[in-house]
């Protein structure tokens, strides 16, 4: 058994991966010991990953107000609290806040053989997001 105490910072989302403000608290890096990535990543109105994807796929578990999630090619689904999104490896998608609510997920994804977690593609329009 690892046991981690609670002290680490919350961090502003990169302007390169999510458009709108964005706040990351990670909860634990691919190591040793396991391949598997978390953090709990809050989302304020209208914010938004940019399209990206994972090599092992992802599974986000909203935790808290009303969000969005898509995939390339495909429908727009609002997400609440408890539901659960697993996205297949490699599929190109976006997650984010609906435009009048805060949101917030808990992301779990795994790292292949050379330690990527993620893939970061283009922002998602304001079209695309609003579609």
């Amino acid at each position: 058994m690892k046991y981690t105490k609670s002290g680490g910072q919350t961090g502003a989302g990169p302007k390169e991966w999510f458009t709108g403000t964005v706040q990351i608290d990670g909860i634990r890096n691919p190591d040793e010991q396991s391949a598997i990535g978390c953090a709990h990543v809050r989302f304020a109105p209208g914010a938004r990953t940019a399209w990206h994807h994972h090599p092992k796929g992802q599974t986000l578990y909203v935790t808290d107000g009303i969000g969005l999630v898509a995939r390339r090619g495909g429908e727009i689904q609002e997400i609440r609290p408890g539901d659960v999104v697993y996205i297949e490896p490699g599929e190109e998608h976006w997650h984010g806040a609906t435009s009048g609510r805060f949101m917030a997920h808990v992301a779990m994804q795994e790292a292949d053989g050379n330690g990527q977690v993620v893939t970061w593609l283009d922002h998602v329009t304001d079209e695309e997001y609003g579609a």
